[in-house]
């Protein structure tokens, strides 16, 4: 039998959280789920209809959320996010960097410069200039949750995608170095490293959901492609004190990619 105090420890009622990338997918689903547990969420994107929409899908459900138009890899942009947080709420506690510009597939040989430089700019990049802005409010705040959104190919290399890979590998380093720096300010941070995950990227990049299941979904032990709320609930657990021994660390949601 669940003890009572056990499922508040998942509890992120009076939580401020700020999730970039939330106007679809994973990031969407995330922003979702933890105004689901009672966090007040500001959802960040640079799509601000899409964004608006995830936040007006908050409030639907009796949620407190508003929508920042953010375009990450800009420092003015991801300042202006968390100073909008300040405003609304006066506080923040999660952090979850969810940003991810899709990435061309490639060697190193075959990538322009600018098509390299820009998924660094999104994905890494952003998740500095995040993290530059919204930490200090945390700490300020009494502390709380940094979650990056990595992914299985941050553990294992996959053909053509060079720059997925080192962006991902660097994002768990990156999240390590952060959380021996801010654990004096009571701020845990850790990676979260989806497997392959049913959303539109999934399609842009096979054509179809079904031929990405079909070349994708033997390669997971489940013999399938998660879900986005897979990948929420997980964020849900990392955002909360059901955690709070847990910093420094790689939470992977692969269906069992990486154990073989």
């Amino acid at each position: 039998m669940t003890d009572q105090s056990s499922l508040n420890r998942f509890s992120l009622a009076g939580r401020v959280a700020l999730v970039t990338g939330s106007a679809q997918g994973i990031g969407r689903a995330i922003a979702i789920a933890l105004a689901g547990a009672g966090a007040r969420v500001a959802c960040a994107d640079m799509r601000a209809d899409a964004c608006a929409a995830t936040a007006a899908a908050i409030c639907a459900k009796g949620g407190d959320a508003i929508a920042v138009t953010t375009d990450v890899s800009k420092e003015a942009d991801t300042t202006a996010a968390v100073a909008a947080v300040k405003a609304r709420w006066g506080a923040l506690h999660v952090l979850v960097h969810g940003a991810a510009a899709a990435d061309p597939s490639g060697t190193v040989v075959e990538y322009s410069l600018t098509d390299w430089n820009h998924a660094i700019a999104v994905n890494l990049t952003g998740a500095f200039l995040v993290s530059k802005a919204a930490i200090p409010l945390i700490a300020q705040s009494g502390g709380g949750s940094v979650v990056l959104i990595a992914s299985q190919l941050a553990r294992v290399g996959s053909a053509r995608r060079a720059v997925y890979c080192a962006i991902k590998g660097g994002l768990l380093n990156l999240a390590r170095a952060m959380a021996i720096d801010h654990a004096g300010e009571r701020i845990r941070v850790n990676t979260l490293s989806p497997g392959a995950i049913e959303t539109d990227r999934m399609v842009l990049r096979f054509g179809t959901m079904e031929a990405a299941r079909q070349a994708l979904g033997p390669l997971h032990l489940t013999g399938t492609l998660g879900q986005p709320d897979d990948i929420a609930s997980a964020a849900i657990y990392l955002a909360s004190d059901a955690s709070g021994f847990v910093t420094g660390s790689d939470l992977l949601v692969d269906g069992g990619y990486t154990a073989h």
